[in-house]
């Protein structure tokens, strides 16, 4: 035998002896052939997690983020109000069969209406909040003012009845005057928008006509400055 072919056997034998295992570690080794390998749903449309057979789904479901539940009950307001208010104060145009020239606006305090007069024997129907028992009152008056998001000043008799209430409010979402302000000639009284809606519809100002803000928004924009309005 040459030495080239001894040389390679002996190379052979060593090779082997290296990739062979030890009885140890064959005692060690515990084959996985329990895990089947995963089956796929049918259903790809499914969630990719979903698609995997149930018995592969255990440790991905554990993972998956829980929904967050619909609360059990609809929140309530102070004075068990909500923040809707019935259709029939949701503003629409009607019907006018009165004789005042469009662009009046008409407000009738005992059915919580406002009507903005428009041609064509139509009128614009809002509803709105009036004064509450000992602030009701009547008159002809016309727009003097108009405000986007007014400031507020209770004035003096408003405080000596609720002394709680703060001096001055700036303008914005919290303010009581809403979104925008019509001033009626040289009384306090105003056609104002309302951080409380759920209140339309209802007798509980001190004697201003409130509105949604969305829809004093819309009679804002529609009504000038000197318009007649006619309180009832």
């Amino acid at each position: 035998m040459g030495r080239f072919q001894r040389a390679s056997r002996y190379l052979c034998v060593a090779v082997l002896w290296v990739l062979t295992p030890s009885a140890s570690a064959l005692a060690d080794f515990t084959p996985r052939a329990s895990a089947p390998p995963p089956v796929l749903s049918p259903n790809l449309s499914d969630p990719w997690e979903m698609q995997i057979a149930p018995q592969h789904r255990r440790v991905l479901r554990s993972r998956s983020p829980q929904p967050h539940s619909a609360p059990a009950t609809t929140p309530t307001f102070k004075n068990h109000q909500t923040r809707r208010i019935p259709e029939q104060f949701l503003p629409t145009t009607v019907n006018y069969a009165g004789h005042e020239r469009p662009g009046t606006i008409i407000i009738d305090t005992n059915a919580r209406y406002l009507y903005h007069v428009l041609p064509g024997k139509k009128a614009r129907r809002y509803g709105v909040g009036v004064g509450r028992p000992g602030f009701e009152w009547a008159g002809t008056h016309k727009v003097t003012r108009k405000r986007e998001w007014p400031d507020w000043r209770p004035p003096e008799a408003m405080l000596q009845r609720r002394p709680d209430l703060p001096r001055y409010v700036p303008g914005g979402p919290k303010n009581p005057l809403g979104a925008r302000a019509l001033y009626l000639g040289s009384t306090l009284y105003r056609i104002h928008g309302s951080n409380e809606p759920w209140t339309i519809g209802q007798a509980v100002s001190s004697g201003c006509i409130r509105m949604r803000n969305e829809d004093v928004m819309d009679l804002y924009a529609r009504v000038p400055v000197g318009a007649k309005v006619v309180v009832r």
